[in-house]
């Protein structure tokens, strides 16, 4: 199981703000914070805002936070409603052609893996993987979240 670049960016930006719930946060600061481009973060933005798991306020003076406390906030959830799809083999498409699929049970298998991934994140609230001492802003995603190892 993968997950992409964007839901990465989806955590730093939970994490970041987490980090600093005392204030409204930028999309500039979090940018310069983990070393990626403020467009994606962007996108990233307007995605989690929809989804209301961070709050916008434009304007002068104004910046982002998080709508929920990291309790609230389950890492499963945020990768289901963040990752494009989980279309891990073709017969888990829509446009599925594989002339092979009465014969195969890889399907059964891929889900079952599938649903044990998401299974495990779904254990786990912001607030687990928000570490209390030092900063985690320079630190990879892969070391704070120790558990997807």
């Amino acid at each position: 199981m993968r997950l992409t670049v964007r839901t990465d960016y989806a955590f730093r930006m939970l994490l970041y703000l987490a980090m600093h719930s005392d204030r409204l946060c930028t999309i500039k600061e979090i940018a310069k914070a983990y070393h990626i481009s403020e467009p994606h973060l962007m996108k990233i933005t307007h995605q989690l805002s929809q989804l209301a798991w961070i709050e916008t306020i434009r304007g002068k003076g104004g910046g982002m936070k998080l709508a929920k406390q990291p309790e609230e906030i389950c890492l499963a959830e945020v990768i289901k409603t963040v990752e494009p799809d989980f279309y891990l083999v073709e017969c888990f498409g829509s446009d599925n052609t594989c002339n092979i699929g009465a014969y195969c049970g890889l399907t059964d298998v891929m889900q079952e893996a599938l649903d044990a991934f998401i299974a495990c994140f779904a254990k786990y609230t912001l607030a687990d993987i928000l570490k209390s001492s030092g900063s985690a802003v320079d630190e990879p995603l892969e070391k704070i979240v120790n558990f997807m190892k």
